[in-house]
């Protein structure tokens, strides 16, 4: 019987089972794939989920396998720079005054060789059900029942978990979706003086442009109710447009997805948790989902070593709810204001981004709310 049971061995999965590691907690995580995915939505790393992964020994091999960010910009579609954030600024906040680009599935094997012996990774164990008791959970998987006095769920926003023990998991649904090509094109030589990271207005086809070490990532609103083969046909012309190169776009690769904005009530039910995209989604706008998600994931297993240290339980019980609090006030709040203000027409707003970037003092207080920063109360 294992002490705790993590649903997912995606970043907040293997993210929770190194922090409870680490503190001698004996952790077995399941995975229903064979192997860790290779799929990689986020690709962005904010500066205090650096600080975390640093605290659990592996952020220097994620800033070799990454790109350093060290500004990003707001820009006008077909036009110049709006304004360009420089997250230096943040040099006396942090260790790491920068974001890191790199595909959350060069993370997972980095977490994945830091576990030590008292964790254990079972593959091919989907969770099909949870059993939760006063004194333990019970849960069934596709190879077996295995038992354990604490489960955490960080199983995707799909969660077997949640949906195990019936939770709500309110919200909504953006009315278009998002389509992201990655494409073997150095983007810096026709689009002169682009960031890294660049957030592009336009009240019809706004976009956003962003350096991995891979690849450029282009990130387009696409119509909600459009066949998928129908858009991926059309995305040669729309890629023409956003820069023409005088032949084709080189895609590695594009996905259509829907976008979703919700979270559920109670991040602890008795004795088992969620974290993550099983909690809480938002638009990836910002690049705040996977990052909040490793937040959620060190504060809750950090409350959790302190129970099963002696701490009372209402230690857990409010990690829980600030971390729902920092869902829906911080994450959500930011990433729905992210996406209104990419397609609209306000030039009131372009103003304030100006005068933002002219202002280290505003650049420092925006940064820090940007970066999820101002989200994290003091570690106990």
């Amino acid at each position: 019987m294992s002490t705790v049971a993590i649903a997912g061995a995606g970043p907040v999965g293997l993210t929770a089972a190194l922090s409870l590691a680490r503190r001698g907690i004996d952790v077995t995580v399941l995975e229903q794939g064979p192997r860790l995915a290779t799929e990689s939505r986020a690709s962005t790393f904010h500066p205090p989920t650096l600080e975390m992964l640093r605290d659990l020994g592996v952020v220097e091999p994620l800033l070799r396998a990454g790109l350093v960010a060290e500004t990003f910009q707001y820009r006008e579609r077909g036009g110049d720079a709006i304004a360009t954030l420089d997250m230096g600024v943040l040099a006396r906040d942090t260790a790491f005054p920068y974001r890191v680009q790199c595909e959350q599935s060069k993370l997972t094997p980095l977490l994945l060789d830091a576990l030590p012996g008292t964790a254990e990774v079972r593959f091919d164990h989907a969770v099909t059900g949870v059993a939760a008791g006063p004194r333990g959970v019970a849960v069934s998987t596709s190879s077996g029942i295995v038992h354990c006095d604490w489960l955490i769920g960080a199983d995707g926003a799909h969660s077997a978990v949640r949906h195990s023990l019936g939770a709500d998991f309110t919200g909504s649904t953006y009315p278009g979706r998002f389509l992201v090509a990655s494409v073997e094109e150095d983007l810096e030589s026709v689009l002169p003086g682009i960031a890294p990271i660049n957030y592009v207005f336009d009240p019809d086809e706004w976009l956003v442009l962003l350096r991995t070490p891979d690849h450029w990532r282009v990130l387009l609103p696409t119509a909600g109710d459009t066949p998928d083969e129908d858009e991926l046909r059309r995305l040669p012309s729309r890629l023409d447009r956003v820069a023409d190169l005088g032949r084709p776009w080189r895609i590695a690769h594009a996905t259509l997805y829907r976008v979703h904005e919700r979270v559920t009530p109670h991040f602890r039910t008795g004795r088992v948790l969620l974290a993550g995209d099983a909690a809480h989604v938002n638009n990836p706008l910002g690049g705040l989902g996977m990052n909040s998600g490793i937040h959620d994931a060190v504060r809750i297993t950090d409350a959790l070593a302190d129970v099963l240290s002696g701490a009372p339980e209402r230690v857990l019980d409010d990690a829980a709810r600030r971390r729902h609090t920092v869902a829906v006030e911080h994450v959500q709040r930011t990433s729905r204001a992210n996406w209104s203000h990419l397609h609209g027409h306000e030039e009131s707003y372009r103003a304030r981004l100006r005068a933002l970037a002219a202002d280290p003092v505003a650049t420092r207080a925006h940064l820090r709310k940007a970066c999820l920063m101002d989200s994290l109360e003091p570690a106990g």
